[in-house]
């Protein structure tokens, strides 16, 4: 059989967004959030994350609705700056962070879930600990040798304990939630001068991470039923509910655990439990936290294993990465180059990861495929988009400011790191367009 099946419906694709996005990610970011302004008035970054999260998603839903392939940001900057000049560029340099910040997400999850494993083996190392990291990563890069539609399956079960987790913190909070405590503000907690600003934004940062995957799905393009309907939905659906889910289980945490005591906590979400059920729930949470991880995981192998593959069959990448498997129709060796880099950049530490992770990603992804977005209206009638966003070009702007502003926050060395990576992938293109005679150095007859 040629291609790829369309086989994910609108519960399919998304379960696979929502995996993605909850995973581990509230019971590890959310001490990180309170460090960035040292209280809880950090949390008006996740007004600011959230605002920016669903500018943007309304900019992935009609994207993703008018180029339904395997993909996502690659084809909607391959096509929004023109296939065979700046959008080639774009396009590969987008593969190119993929490389780099695909692996680092999925980096952070494996970390995180061993900080809950460590609530089983409190004597583990700290080198054992990502040896084991980077081994259950390994271990998943094998489990997803299967059929998409069997993954579908597998998702919804990892999506179903995802919910059972956080709706027993959220409703553990509802009915211990202690006002006083959770709205205890330090002095002078909302100055409003450069260093609040600056805080602000690396929380917002932090908040974005935990919104990172409401486009999941549009890598999935060419597997997904329907995708007209479908993309837009599965994005909305997720990050509204994705931000419900986080911002309930933030403030469950800081009305039970005072909020000095949970910045400084590893395994927030056992210790929140804990306090309310005594050390056996701890344990059972921290279970079933590891479960999530694991499903979230999943969905991001899943996901960015399409991207290289997406682009090697264009023509654009490496070709060998174009190959599916032969029986089971998945990008297997795209699958594989993309879990090595998880299991090397499972030996860094976790803020490390994410801060890395987006600044990596900001400069191509999100302002790319924004301004990507204004060039197919512009120029491009051609390409029909069944699903446009509601009044345009406001959240587009949004998005484009907002995703500047947390660029900005991320401190010196990360603002390198991700200007860095960028130059290194625009000379490592242009070396290869110079071999191959392409752009700009020639076959660029048309856009």
């Amino acid at each position: 059989m040629n291609g790829m099946q369309r086989r994910l419906g609108l519960l399919n694709a998304t379960t696979i967004n929502m995996s993605n996005m909850v995973g581990i990610g509230p019971f590890i970011a959310i001490a990180l959030i309170l460090k960035t302004l040292g209280g809880p008035q950090a949390y008006l970054a996740w007004a600011v994350g959230t605002v920016i999260a669903l500018a943007d998603g309304m900019v992935v839903a009609e994207l993703g609705a008018a180029k339904p392939a395997s993909g996502g940001t690659y084809v909607f900057l391959r096509e929004g700056f023109g296939p065979k000049k700046w959008g080639r560029m774009l396009a590969f340099l987008f593969v190119w962070q993929v490389l780099f910040a695909g692996p680092l997400e999925i980096a952070s999850g494996n970390i995180g879930l061993v900080q809950y494993l460590r609530v089983f083996l409190p004597d583990l190392t700290a080198f054992e600990g990502k040896l084991l990291a980077a081994g259950i990563c390994a271990l998943l890069v094998v489990a997803l040798y299967r059929r998409i539609d069997d993954i579908a399956k597998l998702m919804f079960g990892l999506w179903s304990v995802m919910l059972l987790t956080t709706g027993w913190v959220i409703l553990t909070g509802i009915l211990h939630f202690d006002p006083a405590l959770a709205f205890s503000l330090p002095e002078d907690a909302l100055r409003l001068d450069f260093d609040f600003l600056l805080g602000l934004g690396e929380g917002s940062a932090e908040v974005l991470y935990l919104f990172l995957g409401y486009y999941q799905v549009c890598y999935l393009g060419a597997e997904v039923r329907d995708p007209g309907r479908t993309i837009p939905r599965a994005v909305l659906y997720s990050i509204l509910g994705v931000a419900a889910i986080d911002i309930a289980i933030s403030f469950s945490f800081i009305g039970v655990v005072p909020w000095r005591e949970a910045m400084e906590s590893q395994f927030l979400g056992a210790l929140f439990v804990e306090r309310v059920y005594g050390p056996t729930a701890a344990k059972l949470l921290a279970g079933m936290i590891v479960v999530t991880a694991f499903g979230s995981i999943f969905a991001l192998l899943l996901g960015y294993s399409r991207v290289p593959y997406a682009a090697a069959r264009d023509g654009v990448f490496f070709r060998q990465l174009a190959a599916l498997h032969p029986t089971k129709e998945f990008p297997h060796r795209s699958l594989l180059l993309i879990g090595a880099g998880a299991i090397a950049a499972s030996f860094f530490s976790l803020d490390q990861v994410i801060k890395a992770l987006m600044a990596a990603r900001i400069l191509i992804q999100f302002i790319g495929h924004t301004i990507a977005l204004f060039l197919i209206r512009a120029r491009r009638p051609d390409i029909r988009r069944p699903f446009e966003m509601w009044a345009y070009p406001l959240p587009a702007i949004v998005s484009l400011v907002g995703y500047i502003y947390v660029f900005l926050s991320l401190g010196r060395s990360f603002i390198l790191f991700g200007i860095g990576t960028l130059l290194l992938g625009v000379a490592v293109y242009l070396a290869i367009a110079w071999r191959q005679r392409e752009w700009p150095f020639g076959g660029a007859e048309t856009r």
